[in-house]
């Protein structure tokens, strides 16, 4: 259990949140939401005692042991996995590495002896001995193999070093696990397993994650910074956001009927207060008038992007031919006789565990990237528009404001104003489209690389992963936006939510090659789930 009291924080005038008083209890999930900004990271470090608030405190159980997800990944840089991963146990790490100093001496004294026996006992009392054993499980399920669990962490590449940083915070059954964003960098499999750890976890857990299908398998509260507070609502995100816009249309209502109330009071007044025979009665009314509450409508921090891609042109019947296109990055293979036909209406999802297979193949496709082997041809009707994984090659010029950046993209036609206006809409209003590009945080990059989709007016989008870096909001906005879109698209992501509400085609790149279907990837998923049932099935009887 862990209790936030009166907790307040403020960044000069801004608000973040004041006077919090929030509970979280052992067995219970708690996703942590709130918009870009709102305070979530930091609402964590503050539990975590990694940050000081202004005012409040932050209280749990006495020898309650509290872990949270590093983020940063160069600070075990000359630790091994194993050593990483036992480290997020400190207490247990300092006892096994006392334990390992005394037993690697060449002299064994008698006051070594009576010190290892010390150590032994409180390596036992917390489970020293199954430390391996519980390492192991936590870095197969988080995809590190046997033969990575010996080599440094700086040996070892950004995504692997997550899932390094994730088993270390999951490691020895923390009291209090707090988790900031533990799905970046993982695939759909490794995102299963982890949502299946969680299920299972009997103590308290907070997460902060932009992944709505995650939080919806794993919470069972959210609690929901917005209005400078933080609010608990008991079940999933999906519940939560049910729940709020029914809450925020109740509280518009009351107040709307409370103003008109107060105006028609104030009208009577106005009408019969030198009215002698109504005299008594618009006293009467005065006094309902100062006694009337009228609430102003709080302010949220949330705010919506206006995403709509507007094709210029439908799609002939010609789309995309992909004719066995191969393809070796470093001499490894990344594309392997890989064909498809693009029809009218697909919307195709491309999955699997190596991403860079994935990127690879849009950049090939975005004529970034040259083929080894194959062909390509696209219609004559088609024009496309194309979202990197990585887009830093389009901010170079650190000198462009946002205007001027995007005016890059638009028709010379277009003026100012209207630049403004756009950008408006994708919530870079007033000062903020004046903005340099060098200043802009990852989400509002984003943003920028979507209006420059919206303004090509394409009839194919191509999107590598164009939900990272944006908040719950702006997911929605892009996933409502791309259900929406009359077109072709082809995309991938790591989000579950988007991609089985936007897909009704599913790629998945393989090491041998690659499977395509006609289906949503729900129904791909259980497909999968019986193949592999039927697979493990023929075995167990093959061995009987």
């Amino acid at each position: 259990m862990i209790n936030a009291s009166n907790v307040a924080l403020s960044y000069g005038k801004r608000v973040i949140f004041k006077d919090v008083n929030i509970k979280f209890t052992p067995g219970n999930c708690y996703g942590l939401i709130g918009a870009n900004g709102a305070g979530k990271s930091t609402f964590l470090k503050i539990l975590a005692g990694q940050f000081e608030p202004d005012r409040g405190e932050i209280s749990k159980g006495p020898r309650q042991r509290v872990a949270m997800l590093n983020q940063d990944q160069f600070a075990f840089d000359e630790h091994t996995v194993f050593n990483t991963v036992v480290m997020g146990h400190k207490k247990l790490y300092k006892v096994m590495a006392e334990r390992e100093a005394i037993y690697a001496k060449p002299d064994f004294t008698d006051e070594d002896g009576i010190r290892s026996g010390e150590l032994e006992a409180k390596f036992g009392e917390m489970n020293g001995y199954e430390a391996e054993a519980e390492a192991a499980v936590l870095l197969n399920g988080l995809g590190i193999p046997e033969e990575m669990r010996q080599k440094k962490m700086k040996d070892l590449d950004g995504s692997d070093k997550v899932r390094v940083l994730l088993a270390q915070a999951l490691f020895g059954n923390p009291d209090i696990l707090l988790l900031d964003e533990p799905t970046n960098q993982l695939d759909l499999k490794t995102i299963d397993w982890l949502e299946y750890f969680l299920s299972r976890f009997q103590n308290t857990v907070i997460i902060v994650s932009h992944d709505r299908h995650f939080l919806n398998q794993v919470c069972t509260h959210i609690a929901d910074i917005d209005y400078g507070k933080i609010q608990t609502y008991v079940g999933n995100y999906d519940f939560w956001y049910q729940t709020s816009k029914l809450h925020f249309r109740q509280k518009e209502t009351e107040s709307k009927k409370a103003k008109a109330k107060a105006e028609e009071l104030k009208e009577f007044i106005r009408r019969f207060s030198s009215n002698a025979s109504k005299a008594k009665q618009a006293t009467s009314r005065k006094k309902l008038l100062e006694n009337l509450t009228l609430d102003q409508m709080p302010t949220s921090s949330r705010k919506y992007p206006f995403i709509v891609f507007k094709p210029e042109r439908p799609c002939g019947d010609i789309i995309l031919e992909i004719d066995g296109l191969c393809k070796e990055i470093d001499g490894v293979s990344m594309l392997k006789d890989f064909s498809l036909t693009v029809n009218k209406g697909d919307k195709i999802a491309f999955v699997g565990s190596n991403s860079l297979a994935k990127t690879t193949l849009f950049q090939i496709l975005a004529g970034e990237l040259e083929p080894d082997k194959g062909s390509l041809r696209w219609g004559v009707t088609i024009s496309s528009a194309y979202f990197p994984k990585e887009n830093n090659a389009y901010f170079n010029n650190e000198d462009l404001d946002l205007i001027g950046w995007l005016r890059q993209f638009g028709s010379v036609k277009d003026d100012e104003s209207f630049f403004r206006g756009f950008l408006g809409k994708m919530l870079f209003s007033g000062e903020e489209a004046m903005k340099k590009t060098s200043v802009l945080s990852g989400g509002e990059r984003v943003r920028c690389m979507l209006s420059r989709m919206m303004l090509s007016a394409s009839n194919v989008l191509l999107l590598d992963e164009p939900t990272n870096h944006l908040d719950l909001e702006s997911i929605t906005a892009l996933n409502d936006a791309l259900i929406a879109y009359p077109e072709v698209m082809l995309f991938a992501s790591h989000d579950h939510q988007f991609v089985s509400t936007v897909a009704n085609r599913i790629v998945e790149i393989t090491e041998d090659g690659f499977i395509d279907v006609m289906m949503g990837f729900d129904q791909y998923l259980e497909m999968k789930e019986e193949q592999l049932a039927a697979e493990k099935s023929f075995l167990e009887r093959k061995a009987a």
